[in-house]
């Protein structure tokens, strides 16, 4: 909504003020993209953001910031297995609370400038609570990746998701590869498991999709994930980047 507001404002020929503005690195880029085009738009990173219209905006070359939430993933899926890994061209500032929630599943993490380096302990170590929030809180796309790694913690976890319903849907694949979750409403209460098991499983949006691959990095023996094709969404050469990493699979069209 905010993104939607700021695009029409920029061009309008009214002076336009926003309140409790998103705040996501997302919402801070689209802005500085706009203001390097000729737009007048000020309060980047706050909760009230002013836009003054105009006539026309410039031809730029803007370079997008990093998605924190593929990094967040690769840092999920790494987790999972007990690997190491070094993500690069990265900002670690947004993804702190991510980073931090790790660290309490047992995992050591340095940052660099623009690099994140982990390395996960053999067993994910649970999370009494955590929430998804607005940023800079704990981000809802990252809850489903999160999930799946306290599957297999050497304990129980919650997960509390307040930014948007139905947002478990992927609960009920992952309890088909051996995991032990119960719902109640907005509270995912996780008993995590040893290890899952593989099974044929149906991804149902781009988070849950990417979250049932991570699942399958752990499971023993074969997945079969159908509905794959959300992933394409929000994530570029995926399953090309964990074979590099050591992972066995194969997309079947």
């Amino acid at each position: 909504a905010t993104e939607n507001i700021i695009l029409v404002a920029a061009v309008s020929k009214d002076i336009t003020t926003t309140s409790n503005a998103a705040k996501e690195p997302e919402i801070v880029d689209l802005l500085n993209f706009l203001n390097k085009k000729g737009a007048k738009i000020s309060g980047a990173g706050t909760s009230v953001i002013t836009i003054e219209g105009v006539s026309k905006l410039n031809d730029v070359e803007y370079r997008v910031i990093p998605d924190r939430i593929v990094a967040a993933t690769y840092l999920c899926a790494t987790t999972i297995t007990g690997g190491k890994i070094t993500l690069t061209q990265v900002i670690p500032s947004h993804i702190q609370s991510i980073c931090s929630v790790l660290k309490e599943c047992g995992c050591k993490i340095q940052c660099g400038n623009d690099t994140v380096s982990l390395s996960a302990p053999a067993q994910p170590l649970p999370i009494d609570f955590i929430r998804t929030l607005p940023y800079p809180g704990f981000p809802t796309d990252a809850q489903s990746p999160l999930m799946t790694v306290l599957s297999v913690a050497a304990g129980t976890s919650i997960i509390v998701e307040n930014m948007f319903e139905n947002r478990f849907k992927h609960v009920a694949e992952l309890n088909k590869m051996g995991a032990d979750i119960v719902v109640d409403g907005r509270i995912a209460v996780i008993r995590g498991v040893k290890k899952l098991s593989s099974a044929k499983v149906l991804a149902t949006d781009l988070r849950g999709a990417a979250a049932l691959i991570i699942a399958a990095l752990n499971a023993d023996g074969v997945t079969e994930i159908d509905g794959i094709y959300h992933l394409d969404r929000g994530y570029d050469q995926f399953e090309q980047n964990l074979v590099k990493l050591g992972a066995v699979i194969e997309r079947v069209d």
